[in-house]
């Protein structure tokens, strides 16, 4: 077993971005090694990441005598190519960063609070805190990072807002507010679905009314996500199953898999003839991974995390992402803060410019029966 070792940096502020699907943590090797896979050669890996060839090829020796296999195919006058062994290693990396993902980034904004309150001076008003269990989501993360930048400028008097998300299953991140460990909780569902539905079946028992507040978010897509130019021809779940494609699913209590059953209910299918409905993953990007590593064909998740990692989409349905909140917390200063925000033209663009997405009665405060049409 090798040895890991973590590390962080610390700037004024965070970079616009890296290329979509970068790694929330860095490596050397492994962003080395995408570099190679990328340019197909040693001199375009080194131009890419800013380093010379002769500081990249004494580095790539040193890291195959380290790790005793070798890492690229050194052939003269042919393009580069990772061996056998660096595309495994790579694709390994990738996808255990997938798998971490959400925790990752729950880490890494924890931090970042953590430092802002030693940054903070006595002329700044100290951000208010507010947590949040919340269904998997780009958009959330997006918008924790909107809140943490807030100023005056972008919404009038509200700055200085610390979103502390946990990433969870929707029926999770519900009995969580229930159970006092969060001030809001975050979860989707289909926003035709009938009274009798799996939906309203698993959420009616865990919303009250007079208890609970809905707050409109988002609308998503939500569909097969797939290999590029979709090889198999997959449209629909009942090409999945007569192809017998290979399935990934994700984690039991997650509003996707919820999503799945419900499909599968009406298209009459039964869940064991998916191949793979028992093979899980914790996240969007997780199952995104698997596919682009070649280890499915197949499964379902959102247009963002599809255009993340290169696949192809075939949508099926769009979906409601709402947030819910006990009534009672509604008038507390981070509450107020997050609607002004949600409600703002700097959200409401920033959100509609994402892949997939687009506001849905966002920072709306509402009863049941109007944002969950089977509430009735």
């Amino acid at each position: 077993m090798r040895k890991i070792q973590l590390s962080y940096s610390i700037a004024q502020q965070r970079p616009k971005g890296p290329a979509l699907g970068a790694a929330l943590l860095r490596n050397p090797l492994i962003d080395l090694l995408q570099a190679v896979r990328n340019q197909g050669s040693i001199s375009g890996a080194a131009r890419l990441i800013g380093l010379s060839y002769r500081h990249v090829w004494g580095q790539l020796k040193e890291w195959e005598q380290e790790l005793g296999q070798p890492l690229i195919l050194w052939e003269r006058g042919q393009a580069a190519q990772l061996s056998p062994f660096g595309q495994r290693l790579l694709m390994a990396e990738r996808l255990a960063q997938a798998r971490l993902g959400p925790q990752t980034e729950a880490l890494r904004a924890e931090l970042e609070r953590a430092f802002s309150l030693a940054f903070e001076d006595s002329e700044t008003a100290p951000s208010d805190l507010l947590t949040l269990y919340a269904s998997h989501d780009h958009a959330l993360t997006v918008l924790q990072e909107v809140a943490a930048g807030m100023t005056p400028a972008t919404v009038p008097s509200r700055p200085n807002l610390h979103l502390d998300i946990r990433f969870t299953g929707s029926v999770d991140a519900i009995r969580a507010l229930n159970e006092g460990r969060c001030q809001l909780a975050a979860f989707h569902t289909q926003p035709f679905a009938a009274a009798g539905s799996l939906s309203a079946r698993t959420y009616r028992p865990l919303l009250k009314p007079g208890t609970h507040k809905i707050i409109g978010f988002a609308r998503r897509a939500q569909g097969l996500m797939v290999a590029p130019g979709n090889p198999l021809r997959l449209n629909e779940l009942r090409d999945v199953v007569s192809t017998r494609a290979r399935f990934v699913n994700r984690s039991r209590g997650t509003g996707t898999r919820l999503l799945l059953d419900e499909l599968l209910a009406q298209g009459g299918l039964a869940a064991e003839s998916l191949m793979g409905y028992d093979r899980d993953e914790a996240s969007h990007a997780a199952v995104a991974q698997a596919i682009a590593a070649g280890e499915a064909d197949v499964g379902l998740g959102t247009l963002y995390a599809a255009r993340d990692y290169g696949l192809g989409f075939v949508p099926l349905t769009d979906e409601r992402y709402l947030l819910v909140s006990l009534k009672s917390a509604l008038e507390q200063p981070a509450m107020l803060k997050l609607l002004a925000l949600l409600r703002s033209r700097t959200w409401q663009d920033t959100l509609n410019a994402l892949p997939g997405y687009a506001t849905d009665h966002c920072g709306e405060v509402a009863a049941m029966k109007r944002l969950l049409p089977w509430w009735d």
